[in-house]
């Protein structure tokens, strides 16, 4: 078994981990194997890296030939276990069951229960297309964030090298096979920038200015918009913009600002239990039994679910679920919703940070 060990002085987080866990706990790990069943396969190498005095190490296990998976696990389980957290690249799927296997093939003791994991691909995977990416492999992600490699291989090209490197070793060959295990754990750390679009819908986007604005759309209607500036919990490694049902996002770096259409009409506003009213047909609105039992029969109805409602003319934004209550729609069977804009709602930032978020999720769905 060959253990290489490769400090990196004086590295800088890319992202900012100790808000998951002090430095010193946490360790990354990728694996390195010859196919994706462990029966079927060999485990070749075990790679890691970990913070230590001020820089990062990547620690490699590789086996000189399938005899040494043993001992690749063994010396990797025990390292590892002066670690509480594990942050890898889709292990969920892979990297962790497939160790699980091996161990379980060799009957060795170890597993994962004493770690708090983070899989980078789980958590940015729902995002891809609002990212506008054709996939979210980790090669992928490094080209989105302008990350290059020396590596020119795959890892199914490298299945060929390293078997023909345990029939015959060479410098050569290991020098390749290291290499990418290397660049694989270095490009993991590199890509964590990517977790700012994850804190983008997950962290708390603070609304920092709110105001209206005026404009004049394609057919000269005179129209309005909300803008709202954004604080963003993480900044953001690649400018994004996007648009969605009206409204229109633009976030670069730690500052975003999302405009939404304003309207200004009537809306109905509909009453759940609508057996306690009355309809006013001549009024067009409906009023509860009480109240609307001093009306002259020939002039009221029992209200049904579409008749069972008020109407008010003001400001109102849209909503796509009950986020800002009362909502507001145009009718009864319409799917839009809309809540008011009052003069409480203008004074306070917390309603429009949550709102934000409620168009991020919505543009993101």
């Amino acid at each position: 078994m060959i253990t290489e060990v490769t400090k990196v002085e004086n590295y800088i987080p890319p992202y900012p981990l100790e808000r998951l866990a002090p430095l010193t706990e946490i360790l990354f790990l990728d694996i390195e194997t010859t196919g994706f069943t462990a029966k079927s396969s060999v485990l070749y190498m075990i790679g890691c890296a970990y913070y230590e005095e001020g820089g990062i190490c990547i620690r490699q296990w590789m086996a000189e030939n399938g005899g040494q998976e043993q001992e690749v696990l063994r010396a990797f389980f025990t390292f590892a276990s002066r670690f509480h957290y594990l942050i890898h690249f889709n292990g969920n799927n892979f990297d962790l069951p497939y160790l699980l296997q091996k161990c379980e093939q060799y009957g060795l003791p170890f597993h994962f229960n004493d770690f708090t994991g983070l899989d980078i691909y789980r958590r940015i995977s729902p995002y891809k297309f609002f990212l506008k990416l054709p996939n979210c492999k980790q090669k992928t992600i490094e080209q989105y964030l302008g990350i290059n490699r020396e590596d020119i291989f795959s890892g199914g090209e490298l299945i060929g090298i390293y078997q023909d490197y345990a029939q015959q070793p060479d410098k050569l060959s290991r020098a390749a096979l290291l290499l990418h295990n290397y660049e694989d754990i270095l490009g993991m750390l590199n890509i964590l920038p990517i977790l700012a679009y994850y804190d983008l819908f997950n962290g708390n986007v603070k609304a920092r200015k709110v105001q209206a604005n005026y404009y004049t759309d394609h057919a000269g209607n005179r129209r309005q918009e909300l803008i709202m500036t954004l604080a963003l919990p993480t900044p953001l490694p690649v400018p994004l913009s996007a648009a969605s049902e009206g409204c229109y996002f633009k976030g670069e770096g730690a500052e975003a600002f999302i405009k939404v259409p304003i309207y200004e009409e009537e809306m109905k506003y509909f009453y759940g239990n609508y057996k306690d009213y009355y309809y006013l047909p001549l009024e067009d609105v409906a009023l509860h039994k009480s109240v609307a039992s001093f009306v002259d029969r020939e002039h009221r109805v029992q209200a049904t679910a579409a008749t069972c409602y008020t109407r008010k003319y003001s400001l109102y934004l849209p909503e796509w679920e009950p986020l800002i209550t009362p909502f507001f729609k145009r009718d009864y069977k319409s799917r839009e919703l809309f809540f008011e804009l009052t003069d409480d709602i203008k004074r306070d930032r917390n309603v429009f940070s949550a709102y934000a978020a409620h168009i991020l999720d919505m543009m993101c769905s």
